[in-house]
Parts: structure tokens; sequence; C-alpha cells
């Protein structure tokens, strides 16, 4: 009875850490030694007693994962809604982002990164572009451009001198 269902679970299972806590069980019961476990499966000692008490405790009800992720604040559809918004306007404005999911979903994001992902979604680049380097210095480069000019002229003045 118990290794038809651990079989069967091991079959049906999506995920890999419930296959492995299975395994673990099942090659408990079929009387593999605690070391061999460890070395087939790449487990601890410990891992193979936490799994065995909770299979006998709960059976392959006690092997599977209790954490399911967390919830989006926007379902799929809600998502898919804000980004062909995104898609439909020619200019892109971070409030104004804030301000449509906000007034139409009632959601607003604690970090900015969220805004962030949904422009991503919609292939728009969400970063500042800047309109010159805020490193440039014409008197540097003009003094560079000088000393490049006066460098390549005086080479052609050699070279024209000896020949």
């Amino acid at each position: 009875m118990w290794m038809r269902s651990l079989s069967e679970f091991i079959e049906n299972s999506q995920d890999k850490r419930e296959v492995q806590r299975a395994l673990a069980v099942k090659m408990l019961l079929e009387g593999y030694t605690h070391v061999a476990i460890q070395s087939i499966l790449d487990v601890s000692s410990g891992f193979i007693s936490k799994w065995k008490k909770a299979f006998f405790t709960s059976g392959v009800e006690g092997l599977k994962l209790r954490y399911k992720g967390s919830q989006g604040f926007l379902n799929p559809q809600q998502r898919a809604g804000v980004i062909e918004w995104l898609k439909t306007k020619d200019k892109w404005n971070l409030s104004e982002l804030e301000y449509e999911i906000a007034s139409s979903y009632g959601v607003v994001f604690e970090s900015k990164q969220s805004y962030y992902n949904l422009f991503d979604a919609a292939g728009i680049s969400w970063k500042k572009t800047q309109a010159h380097n805020p490193k440039y210095d014409e008197e540097l480069v003009a003094s560079k451009k000088k000393k490049s000019v006066s460098c390549s002229g005086s080479d052609v003045l050699k070279s024209s001198q000896e020949s």
C-alpha cells in the first residue's frame, strides 16, 4: 500500500523536490541504508529522517510542498490590459502608469520595480537618456584636438623632408 502510493506520487508529481522526498522514503522502505540514499540522492541523513517522519504521519500529503508562492496584485488579464494600454500610447510616463493602475484596478505597488517590469513587458525602455555627456569638457577636447593635429602635421613635414 505505501509503496504503491509512493510510486504513484513519484510518477505524477511535477516538482523535483517532492520527487526527491518521495524517492528517499521509498528507498528507505526498500531497505537502502541512510548512507546509500545519501550518496545516490545527494541528501543529508536529516533530510531522509524528516521526510520519513512526514510520510508516516501524513502519507504522501506530508511530502507535498506547502508554499505555493504569493499572488500578484494584478491578475493575468489585468496585467495584459495594462501592457496593451502601454502599447497604444505614444509617450510614457511613470506617474501616468501609476495613476492608471491605481484608478483602474485599485493597486498601488510599493516598489517602482513593479512598474518598470510592466514597461519591460510592453517592450518599452523606461531609462532616461542624457542629452550630452556630463563629463564633456570643451576646453580639454579642444586642447587634445590641437595636440593631435600638431603631431600629425609634424609627422607629415618630417616624412616630406626625408624624401
